[in-house]
């Protein structure tokens, strides 16, 4: 069995390099032919720019291609710019004549597709059997002979795995530290925006001071979760690598035009069209999902309630979140994630969405309906019944990914109290950002202002959409998983936990229940919960278990060797039970129940 995981390990490795050194293979090469801009002012204008800079025509690999393609539209865009401003051509609007700063990345993009000519473009399915097929067979190959383990959850070496061990406290801050001065000071030179980098700052600022200073009395010191002797560096390394891909993917996807030229065929078999940067995430993110999700089950096979959960992630990923919008596509439909909602799906009441579904008939109605009664009566409605658990953990795209691939570093959350006042008010500070972004977008639908008591709606959402849905969820959510576990979004970013979790604080039968009596205090529960929950201080005392963060995963009571914890929907003292601490006192003659 081992030689077969080995084999397995290899396999996969192989197709990692091999996905890698995809970056840079291939020519690229500019002409009159290849441009295909619809646009005859901005194609007149890229071809006199590259000829004055001497691409035209020239041959280049693809990094040094897309570095001097970049300087060409913007030598373009600014003769335009020059011309406007000596007055526009006859009946031509200014912004049909100038090249706008979107316009620059847009057609960069673009050039790179059409001027690429290499060995992924003429063979790829042969590249996408060496990476994808590579890999997942060698996934798989590893993951299977773990179903002749015997049943039952083990340690196994977790803090002691270099991948698994995560970070030392100091290494932690540090990259937490770098990675948001590295997005903000992005954020500043990308969006040309100086307001809301400050803004972040300073709220960030002012977190840590209540964090850190207001709330840091004798009496409620932060206890951390201990921190390895010696930081894993498989770890880092495997963080540092997905961080740079999310970095990639977000803001310079000219530089992986042939990993979407390797799954273009798959999308024009789907949806009809040529892939984009998203599909070939979404089709990576599902196969990711359908094999790690095979692991979570045979790491948690001898629990039903795990092995069906797991089943359903896999599903909604493959099936609801991927196939369905592609296949409408096909069918001329507008593509839409029927699981996906408000505030997660942050652009749902975008102008150009909002206008999509309307003009797209009853269905693009249906659709707008449904999105709206999901978030406004579903979420209510269904948490009130079975807690947040019925989205996080059974339904979730991201809750997917971190249950599956984030799966062997969830050991790796932070337990420490700080760490849960930095999460609330994190958490709520981004749902409450989710509001106030939506609400000046909605005020600019409807009434045609675009700026609300001096907060400009176009600002707002750039900035929203690049900092949490960008930054945020990609680069430091899933970024992070090898480093300081697999639900740093879903805990500490989310706007829909955040909605989700106030409902099932106050308002839902969901809780853990705990019977302290049976506890041996040997810290299972604690150490796999994903939420940063000291899932095993309730137990002690024998209390209910009602977090708003918790997602009610069950693998706490998983990996309980004594049945100590329980899922429970009961409807008595809803109103109440987050006020009562169920304490046992036990003495020589009795134990009671102390409120």
């Amino acid at each position: 069995m081992k030689i077969i995981q080995y084999i397995g390990l290899g396999l996969f490795i192989v197709a990692l390099l091999i996905f890698t050194a995809m970056l840079g293979i291939g020519k690229q090469q500019l002409n009159e032919t290849n441009i295909g801009i619809d646009n005859s002012y901005h194609t007149d204008a890229i071809i006199k720019a590259a000829q004055a800079k001497g691409l035209l025509g020239e041959e280049l690999s693809s990094i040094a291609f897309i570095s001097k393609l970049k300087k060409v539209i913007q030598s373009a865009a600014d003769d335009l710019e020059t011309q406007a401003d000596a007055g526009l051509p006859q009946g031509v609007s200014e912004w049909d004549f100038k090249l706008g700063s979107w316009k620059v990345s847009e057609y960069v993009d673009s050039l790179v597709a059409s001027t690429a000519n290499g060995p992924v473009q003429k063979n790829p399915w042969l590249f996408f059997l060496l990476t994808f097929g590579l890999a997942t067979i060698g996934g798989l190959l590893f993951i299977l002979p773990k179903f002749t383990n015997h049943e039952g959850i083990k340690h196994n070496g977790i803090y002691h795995n270099s991948l698994t061990r995560g970070l030392k406290f100091n290494v932690k801050i540090m990259f937490l530290i770098a990675t948001f001065i590295g997005v903000v000071l992005y954020g500043f030179f990308h969006l040309q925006n100086l307001v809301w980098p400050i803004v972040t700052v300073a709220i960030a600022g002012l977190i840590s001071y209540l964090v850190f200073y207001k709330h840091n009395s004798k009496d409620n010191n932060p206890q951390r979760h201990s921190s390895p002797v010696h930081t894993g560096w498989l770890g880092v390394i495997a963080g540092t690598y997905l961080i740079a891909f999310y970095i990639l993917l977000y803001w310079a996807p000219a530089y992986i035009n042939n990993w979407i030229a390797m799954v273009s065929p798959i999308s024009e078999m789907l949806s009809g069209n040529g892939a984009s940067r998203w599909f070939l995430y979404g089709l990576m993110y599902t196969i990711i999902v359908i094999v790690m999700g095979i692991r979570m089950m045979t790491k948690y096979q001898h629990n039903k309630y795990q092995k069906i959960r797991t089943m359903s992630v896999m599903f909604f990923q493959t099936a609801i979140a991927f196939l369905i919008p592609e296949i409408l596509i096909r069918l001329d439909k507008p593509y839409f994630d029927f699981k996906n909602m408000w505030p997660l799906d942050y652009d749902f009441f975008f102008k150009y969405n909002l206008e999509n579904l309307i003009s797209s008939g009853g269905l693009g109605i249906f659709m707008l309906v449904w999105g709206i009664a999901l978030f406004l009566i579903g979420v209510p409605v269904i948490t009130y019944f079975f807690g947040k658990r019925w989205y996080c953990s059974w339904v979730c795209g991201c809750g997917g990914l971190a249950e599956t691939m984030g799966d062997p570093f969830r050991q790796l959350s932070d337990k420490s109290m700080r760490a849960w006042k930095y999460e609330r008010y994190i958490i709520h500070g981004v749902f409450a950002a989710a509001i106030i972004m939506t609400t000046l977008v909605l005020s600019h639908y409807f009434t045609g202002n675009s700026t609300i008591i001096g907060l400009n709606s176009d600002n707002v959402k750039d900035w929203y959409g690049f900092l949490i849905g960008a930054g945020f969820s990609g680069v430091v959510g899933t970024g992070f998983y090898p480093l300081m576990g697999n639900r740093m979004w879903c805990r500490f970013g989310c706007p829909l936990a955040a909605y989700l979790g106030l409902v099932q604080k106050f308002k839902s039968r969901f809780r853990i229940t705990t019977n302290g009596g049976q506890c041996i205090s040997c810290g299972n529960c604690s150490t796999y919960c994903e939420m940063g929950i000291d899932v095993r201080s309730y137990a002690q005392k024998g209390q209910d278990i009602v977090r708003s963060s918790c997602v009610g995963c069950g693998v706490c009571a998983a990996v309980c060797p004594r049945g100590v914890l329980r899922l429970e929907n009961a409807s008595a003292d809803v109103g109440q039970r987050t006020d009562a601490l169920r304490t046992l006192h036990i003495t020589a003659d009795q134990v009671t129940l102390m409120d």
